[in-house]
This record gives C-alpha cells, sequence and structure tokens, in this order.
C-alpha cells in the first residue's frame, strides 16, 4: 500500500474487516430474529437504527477527528465496537439489538472519514487512488464472508443456541486492532478545526449530486444482496438457514475477488469504461435471473450461483466511482466530503432495507432481481451523465 507508513496497511483493512463484519451481521440477525416470530416489518427498520445514527453523526464527527485526531478517533471507535460486541451475547431483548446497530452505525462513521482521510491525505494520482481503495475495500467483503460463513457453520452445530457467542471474535479482533494503531504513528492533519458542523460548501455543484446520486444506488443494489439475500434463498428458494449464510457468503467471495482484480489491472484501462462495463454486466446478470424467477421458476434454485456471480462485477463500483471523485478532493475538505458520502450510503441503506422487506412481508420475492434491477438502471444513467460531466474540472 503507497503510504507514507508501509505498516499502516494491515490495521486500516482490519477496520474495515471489522466494520464489514458488525454493519453486514444483520442477515444474519433477521434469519435468527424472525424464527423467534419478529415479524420482517419490525426487522425491516433494524437498518434504519444502524444507518440512521450513521448519516446524523457523520456531520459532528467531522470537527470530532479534527479535533481529537485520526488516531485517537479511531482507537475510540473500535474500542466501543469491541466493548459493545463483547455484551451482545449476554442480552435477550430486542430492543438491545436497536441500541448495538445505533452505536454501530455512529463508530463506523468515524472509522470510514478516518480511513478515507488517511488514504486521501497520502495519495495523489487518480488510478494509484483507485487501487488502494479497491484494496483496502476488498477486506470489507472479506468481513461479509467471514462472518456468514462464521455464523453459518456455528449456528448448524450443536452448539447452535449459542450463536450470539460468535461476536466475542469480533470484539478480540477489534482489541487487537487497537493495539496496532497504538504501537505506529500516523500523520495527521494540521488544520484544527473549532466549527461545531464542518464546511460544506461547494458540494452543491451539479457534479457532486450526480455523484450522490450513483453512490446512492450502488449502496441501495449492496444492501438488497450483502442484508436480505440470506433471508430471500431461506424464504424464497427454501433452504435452510447454514446453506442460505453459506451461499450469501459466496457472494461476498466473488465481491473480493472483484474488488481484488480491480485493484490489480484498473490502472491499465479509463476508470469511466472500466466502470460502465460492470454496469453492464450486471445489468446481463439481473435480466437472466428475472427470467429464470419468471418463466424457469422450477430451476429457481440455479439463482443460488447466480447472484454470487454478481459481485464480480458490482463490488469493484464503489470503490472506483469514490476513489475519482475523492481524487478532486482538496485535503483539508476531504474529511467533510466522506462526511456527505456516509450520509448518503446510510439514507440509501436505511430505505433500502424499509422497502425490500415489504416485498418478504408480502411475498412478493419474484420480483427481487426487477427490483435491483430498476437500482442498477438508475445507476446507468446517473454514471454516465457524472462521467461526461467530470471530464471537466470541478
Amino acid at each position: 500500500m503507497n503510504v507514507k507508513q508501509p505498516n499502516i496497511s494491515l490495521p486500516l483493512k482490519l477496520t474495515f474487516l471489522i466494520f464489514s463484519m458488525v454493519l453486514n451481521c444483520i442477515g444474519i440477525v433477521i434469519i435468527q430474529l424472525s424464527e423467534q416470530k419478529i415479524t420482517y416489518d419490525k426487522l425491516g427498520f433494524l437498518d434504519s437504527f444502524k444507518d440512521l445514527p450513521n448519516a446524523l453523526f457523520s456531520l459532528f464527527v467531522v470537527n470530532f477527528i479534527s479535533r481529537f485526531g485520526t488516531k485517537k478517533s479511531l482507537i475510540f471507535a473500535l474500542m466501543l465496537v469491541g466493548i459493545c460486541s463483547l455484551f451482545l451475547p449476554f442480552v435477550e431483548v430486542f430492543w438491545f439489538y436497536k441500541l448495538w446497530f445505533a452505536i454501530i452505525g455512529a463508530c463506523f462513521a468515524i472509522g470510514k472519514i478516518c480511513v478515507y482521510g488517511i488514504i486521501r491525505n497520502n495519495m495523489t494520482e487518480e488510478k494509484s487512488l483507485a487501487k488502494t481503495m479497491n484494496s483496502v475495500e476488498a477486506s470489507f467483503m472479506i468481513g461479509i464472508f467471514t462472518v456468514n460463513t462464521g455464523f453459518g457453520w456455528l449456528i448448524s452445530s450443536q452448539f447452535g443456541e449459542y450463536w450470539k457467542f460468535g461476536f466475542m471474535f469480533i470484539s478480540l479482533i477489534s482489541f487487537i486492532t487497537v493495539y496496532l494503531f497504538m504501537k505506529i504513528k500516523i500523520a495527521e492533519p494540521q488544520n484544527k478545526s473549532t466549527r461545531i458542523f464542518p464546511d460544506l460548501s461547494g458540494f452543491g455543484k451539479k457534479t457532486f449530486i450526480l455523484f450522490f446520486g450513483v453512490s446512492f444506488f450502488i449502496i441501495f443494489i449492496e444492501q438488497s444482496f450483502n442484508s436480505w439475500l440470506p433471508a430471500f434463498y431461506k424464504d424464497h428458494l427454501k433452504v435452510n438457514s447454514f446453506f442460505a449464510l453459506q451461499a450469501s457468503s459466496f457472494l461476498a467471495l466473488f465481491s473480493y475477488t472483484g474488488r481484488t482484480i480491480t485493484s490489480k489491472i484498473i490502472q491499465r484501462f479509463p476508470l469511466s469504461k472500466y466502470f460502465m462495463t460492470c454496469v453492464m454486466m450486471i445489468v446481463f446478470l439481473l435480466i437472466i435471473t428475472s427470467v429464470i424467477q419468471f418463466y424457469f421458476s422450477e430451476n429457481a434454485r440455479v439463482l443460488l450461483f447466480m447472484f454470487p456471480i454478481i459481485g464480480l462485477f458490482l463490488a469493484p463500483l464503489y470503490p472506483l466511482i469514490n476513489s475519482k471523485m475523492i481524487a478532486k478532493i482538496d485535503k483539508d475538505k476531504i474529511n467533510a466530503f466522506t462526511s456527505l458520502i456516509v450520509i448518503v450510503s446510510a439514507v440509501s441503506s436505511s430505505i433500502n432495507s424499509i422497502s425490500i422487506s415489504i416485498l418478504f412481508k408480502y411475498q412478493m420475492l419474484t420480483y427481487y432481481s426487477l427490483y435491483i434491477l430498476g437500482a442498477v438502471m438508475m445507476v446507468s444513467v446517473l454514471a454516465y451523465s457524472y462521467f461526461k460531466l467530470s471530464s471537466n474540472k470541478i
């Protein structure tokens, strides 16, 4: 990783790994709590308890990070995640899951802004930044794979009733990452703002609006898979919880492969053409899955293998579009800009979770692929406009 301190790579990747596991364990929580007769409309709001604090808190944490420093802020967020995950197995009430996800969402706001800030402050060239972003974001997909596979094996074992104790593993990794951060030095930005809210001037231009629109629908698509694919497999394809989680893990594995390959080859291709090629491949695959669902429903289980392949082309989109814009942002505004990315992502995830829970509640899962395809078409239109406009200087 091309940063000033070579040993910063591991804790940065572990940070995204940890947040990936705690954010994307919601699919596991939905499956387990649905068996306790908690309805899908109630479970659909769990994402909101994660995403809305994430969005609201992100505006305040920009100057919190500026005042206390990137390293201390990251350590604080990781310690809080570790402590909360340590307590989770011992709490039985449903409201604690809401509180837990709210704390996780707020901590992720800190973590993402810090990680993006570190990368931007040490990278200048657009394609190098894209390579680094895909490399670090790839660990996010490993987190999804790890949490689905690990909890899947635990749930299906003779110790399945103790599935919540898997969160103690996440707690352990959090404390290890805190230790690694304490052992290294990180270059901190010099500006120490005393403002309550960050300076958001200049982010209302058409280029930024299009960028945030693209980001909104990419997150919308990703959450349709990451949070709800296990439940789709279980409810619509009638597979057991273990197989649903393992099949979903393959989506994460393909997504990791997509981001890793992208980080290796992106410098050979124009970012915009690479992005649009991935989008067109997703459209092609979703059309096939929709045809299977509507006209060959007796062969619907082939979707267990179709959806993971989509991850190969979906996963690079978010790092690519972020890196293209971040490379053009002034270093003193990167934290404020990242806070807006966090807000857009949180709102998108929350809206998606509530709307897709309606498909589950009314057993309309035949339209699952078409639901996602609509969002992909929005990405293609907005991304085309964005790339055309961003060829000019912001």
